[in-house]
């Protein structure tokens, strides 16, 4: 058989609460730049999260990735540390860094990448609103 490239996606959703804010600005700088989300008591969104990855169809079982095992990584390292929680608060990688969606997808990133054979192509997809969403890598 030929060999191509097959993407396959995984979506999953989390709920998380945090705050935007970065100590090193002022109070008013923090409020002109993030508005409503740099709001002291935090806020919370449904995020929406697509895992996609790309590789060569396996000859014998037909697939890029056993989804099972795609899907059980994702819950287990993502779904179960994030969701219902506080990300400045109770995410350590948020301790120093902002939790905007660029940079959830990008923790996300680093926490699947390691776990899925280099082979494959990996892409986080994070909707932070209906409207809202963040690629890495682009």
């Amino acid at each position: 058989m030929e060999s191509f490239k097959v993407s396959v996606y995984r979506k999953e959703h989390f709920n998380a609460a945090h705050r935007l804010h970065n100590d090193l600005l002022s109070i008013e700088e923090n409020k002109a730049i993030f508005g409503k989300c740099n709001n002291i008591n935090y806020h919370g969104h449904n995020y929406e999260l697509i895992i996609k990855v790309a590789g060569e169809i396996d000859a014998v079982t037909g697939y890029v990735i056993d989804m099972k095992i795609l899907s059980d990584l994702i819950k287990t390292e993502i779904i179960e540390r994030f969701d219902h929680k506080n990300l400045n608060l109770d995410i350590e990688e948020f301790k120093h860094i902002n939790p905007t969606a660029e940079n959830i997808a990008w923790v996300i990133y680093t926490i699947l990448r390691p776990k899925i054979e280099i082979k494959y192509e990996l892409k986080i997809i994070l909707y932070e609103t209906e409207r809202n969403y963040v690629e890495y890598p682009s």
